[in-house]
């Protein structure tokens, strides 16, 4: 039990009874130090003092986000010998210096990441002299140039480095990329995201001597084209992963088709000019488990059919059809009787799928999550949802057809429920929740913003039932007040994150009160913005 609790709760322990005190001083519970969980309060002196005891028993050391170490902290880190596991990600207090120590001194290291640090070409340097670093992120690091990366190659180090994120550093040339190809050329899994200087001549010059690379992530970069995957065929690639791309047509699929047969997970979103004839290519590959063309709206039930009736169909564990406007019942029908191990669906806004479609979905014993929002589904198709009573993770929002009836309905038969959404559905009432609440006692995240007609009454419904809450948004429920605060306070105890924006009635000195503890909190009492379809005083 000890291991799950984070270092300020295990420190509470200790002091409970000699036996327990005991027990927090083994050894095992201190080859896993995970920082971050309390990088608001953690300080050099605190880091300094654990380390120096269990120096030798830590394997795996999260620092990310503490942002208040310094010097001491890292010279304590240096003494971890047996260290293979080194997350430094956005510690301000990071720089070269530092990272000469821990180089000395953690030989054995195999995870790095320096993600959102200043590091410079004097550390890349430095990392090259970890013979055995396999996982190495550079995410967010601007300060370091394409002759840095020469040195990844340099010497004994970064030869077995099978995993790369250079997601951010737009200040890397495809002369950067030559050189990361000549030193690393057996780099499996390639992350390069929010990179809009990103281009085909980059992925081109890496591919040269990288043959190996299974993985690529390159979300936001619009640059690339067909002539990347032209590259990429080289390579047998399980995962591909391409958001925000105006370049990229049918053709890398058609080349995914004949070179990539063994690839598990396509994620196309957001590629305006892909279309059905896309999936119609893909559709004799055998292995596909997941396929995400969210924002794709050229996609319909021509492509969405094939697909599932094809070689992956049976075998799919997720599907992403977002904003698919022109995805029918039709679809969807087809998706309920192929897709038997399906798991997580995602329909938001596909406006064409109605209650005759997610009917069918009721029968799926496999579905575990889905998202319906922006459909139209009315209380009769969230009934036969709930039919089958294993849906973890619900997401109804901006659903103008479905009532209390429908959530009350639906809740009834799912006691495993975990995540509900239903914000943007002002039509709901307390009814709605209470329900929820009774039937529903697993449930971690819950959002209610948008719905005017909610008031304390279900809040202490939830709180009261729900303990084991993480998350909750009320934003825009103007009726609730501190009593709603309150009734948090003392039955979420684990309450994490809670969103109070357009709540005009509770009060700044109840959100000081009430919410001192949590992780995040977001509150103001401005009136609702207009597009959330009423006024101040709820009237839609």
């Amino acid at each position: 039990i000890f291991r799950y609790v984070n270092l300020v709760d295990l420190a509470r322990c200790a002091q409970v009874s000699k036996t327990w005190m005991l027990l927090t001083h083994s050894s095992s519970l201190w080859s896993d130090i995970n920082f971050s969980s309390v990088k608001h309060k953690v300080q050099d002196q605190i880091v300094v003092n654990i380390l120096q005891k269990w120096h030798t028993y830590v394997l795996r050391l999260n620092l990310r986000g503490c942002y208040s170490l310094h010097w001491p902290s890292f010279k304590s880190i240096s003494e971890c010998k047996n260290l293979q596991d080194l997350n430094l990600s956005e510690c301000q207090g990071l720089n070269d210096e530092s990272m000469r120590l821990i180089s000395e001194g953690c030989r054995a290291l195999l995870y790095l990441n320096l993600s959102y640090t200043d590091i410079t070409d004097a550390t890349l340097r430095l990392v090259s002299s970890f013979p055995n670093l396999q996982y190495l992120s550079l995410a967010h690091c601007r300060k370091f140039t394409d002759k840095g990366l020469l040195y990844l190659g340099s010497g004994k180090g970064c030869h077995k480095l099978i995993y790369l994120d250079l997601s951010g550093c737009i200040q890397i040339s495809v002369d950067g990329f030559r050189n990361i190809a000549n030193g690393c050329s057996r780099i499996q899994d390639l992350l390069i995201n929010k990179m809009p200087t990103l281009t085909d001549r980059c992925i081109q010059a890496l591919v040269e001597k990288c043959r190996e690379i299974m993985s690529v992530v390159f979300l936001d970069s619009p640059h690339l084209s067909d002539t990347t995957f032209k590259a990429l065929a080289e390579c047998k690639l399980v995962k591909v992963s391409i958001e925000g791309n105006n370049q990229i047509t049918d053709l890398s699929f058609k080349l995914m088709s004949k070179f990539c047969p063994y690839i598990r997970h396509i994620h196309m979103a957001d590629c305006q000019k892909i279309t059905d004839a896309s999936l119609q290519m893909i559709s004799p590959l055998k292995h596909i488990l997941v396929l995400n063309v969210a924002d794709c709206i050229r996609i319909s039930d021509g492509g969405v059919r094939p697909f599932v009736q094809g070689s992956s169909g049976a075998k799919l564990r997720e599907l992403n059809l977002t904003n698919c406007i022109r995805v029918t019942d039709a679809s969807v029908t087809e998706i309920a009787q192929r897709c038997h191990k399906l798991t997580y669906l995602n329909l938001r806004y596909c406006e064409n799928a109605t209650d005759a479609g997610i009917e069918a979905l009721g029968n799926m014993s496999s579905l575990r999550s889905i998202d319906i929002s922006g459909t139209s589904i009315s209380d009769m198709g969230l009934r036969a949802l709930g039919h089958r009573g294993k849906i973890k993770e619900i997401s109804i929002s901006e659903c103008k057809n479905i009532s209390d009836t429908g959530i009350q309905e639906f809740c009834k038969g799912t006691k495993y429920l975990e995540y509900c959404h239903v914000s943007c559905c002002p039509q709901l009432t307390d009814e709605a929740v209470k329900v929820m609440a009774f039937h529903c006692h697993r449930l971690t995240s819950v959002n209610i913003a948008g719905c005017p007609k909610m008031t304390d009454a279900c809040i202490q419904c939830l709180a009261a039932a729900c303990r084991y809450l993480h998350f909750l948004d009320v934003s825009g429920c103007i009726h609730l007040t501190d009593k709603a605060l309150k009734y948090l306070w003392k039955g979420c105890k684990q309450l994490q994150i809670l969103k109070m924006l357009y709540c005009r009635n509770i009060t700044k000195q109840a959100v000081l009160k009430y919410t001192a503890n949590l992780e995040k909190q977001e509150h103001n009492d401005a009136d609702p913005p207009s597009w959330l379809g009423y006024d101040r005083d709820g009237n839609i």
